[in-house]
């Protein structure tokens, strides 16, 4: 199979990994992968001395005809059979520079996050008419996909997932401890963890108001903003915000948690849960979009209602409170996230997928 995935984007750590870890998988099982995308992003640096072919490519703007011309280029020079859009402009581009040049290219289409507009008929219609399928990482994607109107039988669902052995972490004791002196963390003070860009963290401070035991609360990979600052004046507990930090390093952050909360309502299947799962760190997240595809409530981690502060209180309570809880929830987020969510499978399902499809075309 020769395969090319294109994004534009730069920015989104989850996302980038996911795309790294699926190109790279690919490419591994002997499929020719090119990935387009801007030769300053992250991905672009990753996937150096990988098997993956990389091709620098900006998009400005969903028209942009020189995009398409270079997208053209890209698929003719390497016989590309299958392209799988990434982002929002690459979408619009995909299917354009297809409809153009009049090529025979399969176009798909993955949505990593439920989409952020109400969308409209004729965007719809477009990318059902002129995609081959679209792509979602959760049957959450898929349901909030077809809500905006998208033909259900045109989302094909392929669970994202992890390496387990991107988890085999070396030197963790001695980080861990260079990581307690630079934030003056005590050994058995309870730290809640958030890792993401800005999603809704407001909704743990305003939980964190309600409790009366003092923690840390450590939000890493983002800074602090007025709105939050007038939500943490008064309490007690001691707030962190790290500011970037870089993939290689963020998995250390995670045995410093006590728990991690994530109250986002837009997630696929995040990567910073499976990651906190694997680690053995319990997990508390919205209970939305592609998070209850990943969490069962009660059994490997615990789910809140958006916008119920008390119910996400109540949760990080429990947690504090009853250590065989904590205990519990992690042994079995831990196997969920390394067994049912490996990228492996992920891998094996993107191949037969595929495989599938351009059996059919053929026939």
């Amino acid at each position: 199979m020769n395969i090319l995935m294109i994004t534009y984007q730069g920015g989104m750590a989850g996302s980038t990994n996911s795309i790294f870890y699926l190109s790279d998988g690919l490419a591994r099982r002997g499929h020719q992968v090119v990935v387009a995308c801007p030769e300053r992003s992250l991905l672009y640096q990753m996937l150096e001395g990988t098997p993956v072919i990389r091709v620098p490519l900006e998009i400005r703007s969903k028209f942009d005809i020189r995009s398409m011309r270079q997208l053209r280029d890209v698929i003719r020079d390497y016989q590309i059979q299958i392209v799988n859009a990434q982002s929002s402009r690459d979408r619009y581009i995909s299917i354009l520079a297809k409809f153009f040049f009049r090529m025979t290219v399969l176009v798909y289409h993955t949505r990593r996050q439920t989409p952020r507009s109400s969308g409209n008929f004729l965007q719809n219609w477009f990318y059902a008419r002129f995609t081959d399928r679209i792509i979602a990482v959760s049957p959450g994607v898929k349901k909030a996909m077809v809500t905006l109107g998208l033909p259900e039988h045109h989302i094909q669902v392929i669970f994202n997932g992890t390496p387990p052995e991107k988890y085999q972490i070396s030197g963790i004791e001695a980080r861990l401890r260079d990581l307690r002196a630079h934030y003056h963390i005590q050994p058995e003070e309870p730290v809640i963890g958030c890792v993401s860009r800005p999603k809704q963290q407001e909704q743990l401070i305003q939980a964190m108001a309600k409790i009366t035991k003092r923690c840390t609360v450590m939000f890493v990979g983002m800074g602090n903003r007025p709105e939050y600052e007038r939500l943490i004046a008064g309490q007690i507990h001691r707030y962190i915000f790290t500011g970037a930090v870089s993939s290689s390093d963020v998995l250390y952050y995670y045995p410093l948690f006590r728990m991690k909360v994530l109250a986002s309502v837009t997630e696929g299947l995040s990567q910073a849960l499976l990651e906190a799962m694997a680690l053995g760190v319990p997990v508390i997240a919205t209970d939305a979009a592609g998070n209850p595809d990943l969490i069962e409530h009660g059994k490997n981690g615990l789910l809140f209602a958006d916008g119920d502060i008390d119910m996400l209180a109540s949760h990080i309570i429990a947690l504090l409170d009853d250590s065989r809880l904590g205990k519990a929830l992690s042994v079995a987020a831990r196997k969920r996230a390394l067994e049912d969510f490996s990228i492996q499978k992920t891998v094996e399902n993107y191949e037969k997928f595929f495989m599938e499809r351009l059996r059919l075309a053929e026939c």
